[in-house]
């Protein structure tokens, strides 16, 4: 048994309320990176007395999500191909790949939890039409960053969720503060360190406005001999810290690095499924030191006990920044602080997290860092 923090009281007497009221409109809960989003979605589920459906878009979260609800006793299925199980109760776990062809199974379904729900598309995309089949159904979302990327007359902008147009969810039920877990100690205390390697005005914006092209970056990379500078950060990052989390944007990039840190790994999209949970068990088992990954590893990856993040690259991904950051951000006995490291300019560009915040203006929301409004402002490189 567990005793909810007080802001996660909080979110969930908001959630059973909006779950159990007459409201028909679609709300979320923003809950940040570390704010235990899993016992928030568990404590909501516990009164419920219809058929309920939870959707993640992972294994690796909807495992996470399952483990938390049947702790304390309660029952549930989970309906995922890739968790190797394939089962309807009244409360079922899904992944939304497994279930989008499965429609009739869920017939009469009452409740819909999303969590990551920044990851609907609300004008196409396997959430939109799974959600069109039951209207009838109460939907809420979770999510640590509710923004998407939208581009338009204005061209490419991150827009709040419920700010879109069109849009799945109407209202903002709640939200936390990522300032409010940092000062109670719910997350570890951070150390930015920034180096100038990367001057974002010699790359090219992509198409849609919303990051960099990867012909700039192979041009760019080859010609400041990036992996030699990523190597020689992470060499004595990890002199100091006994392990070290590597994003790199390309993949060639990330073989370079690797064969000039003894011992690392690198993990991908590619990787296979039970070599990528080799990979992860030997590196939270501190048998790996240094894994670098290239596209994966943002959502999903809980290990308490990481001390150091290389973001080794730039973005104009507020998303993407902010996932790469929450890796490092749990606490852990015996770890008084956490590295994050930039050589991407992403630092200056977005800001520390514990002074992101989340204003609301007339029922209008965005996100907001030292001044500069984050969202629902076009794109600037």
């Amino acid at each position: 048994m567990f005793l909810p923090r007080p802001y996660q009281s909080d979110s969930i007497n908001l959630g059973i309320i909006f779950l159990t009221s007459s409201s028909f409109e679609n709300e979320i809960l923003i809950l940040p990176t570390g704010a235990g989003k899993s016992i928030v979605i568990a404590k909501i589920l516990e009164p419920l007395d219809g058929k309920t459906l939870i959707l993640q878009p992972s294994k690796e979260i909807l495992e996470q999500n399952y483990a938390k609800y049947i702790s304390s006793g309660n029952k549930a299925s989970i309906y995922s191909a890739s968790a190797g199980q394939k089962e309807v109760s009244n409360v079922t776990f899904a992944t939304i790949g497994s279930v989008i062809n499965k429609k009739h199974l869920f017939n009469g379904v009452k409740y819909i939890l999303i969590d990551e729900c920044h990851l609907v598309n609300p004008e196409t995309g396997m959430y939109q039409e799974f959600l069109n089949s039951f209207p009838n159904a109460k939907v809420l979302g979770l999510t640590a960053t509710p923004y998407r990327l939208t581009t338009g007359s204005e061209g490419a902008m991150l827009e709040f969720i419920t700010r879109t147009s069109p849009r799945i969810f109407s209202k903002v039920l709640g939200y936390v503060q990522t300032k409010v877990l940092f000062d109670a100690g719910y997350l570890s205390k951070l150390e930015y360190y920034s180096f100038s390697v990367i001057d974002r005005s010699k790359l090219t914006v992509n198409s849609s406005g919303s990051d960099f092209t990867e012909a700039s970056l192979k041009r760019y990379y080859k010609a400041i001999d990036m992996p030699s500078k990523i190597a020689g950060i992470a060499k004595s990052i990890l002199s100091k810290k006994t392990n070290l989390l590597i994003f790199c944007s390309l993949l060639e990039e990330a073989i370079s690095v690797s064969r000039k840190i003894s011992g690392s790994v690198i993990l991908t999209g590619d990787t296979k499924t039970l070599e990528r949970e080799r990979i992860l068990a030997q590196f939270k088992a501190g048998k790996i030191k240094c894994l670098i990954n290239v596209g994966v590893l943002t959502t999903g990856f809980d290990y308490p006990a990481l001390e150091a993040v290389l973001i080794a690259r730039s973005t104009m991904s507020l998303a993407l920044y902010y996932q790469i950051i929450g890796r490092v951000m749990r606490i852990c006995p015996g770890k008084e602080s956490a590295w994050v490291v930039d050589m991407g300019g992403n630092i200056n560009f977005f800001g520390k997290i514990e002074t992101m915040e989340i204003r609301e203006v007339n029922g209008l929301y965005s996100v907001w860092n030292n001044g500069r409004q984050l969202t629902n402002v076009p794109f600037q490189k």
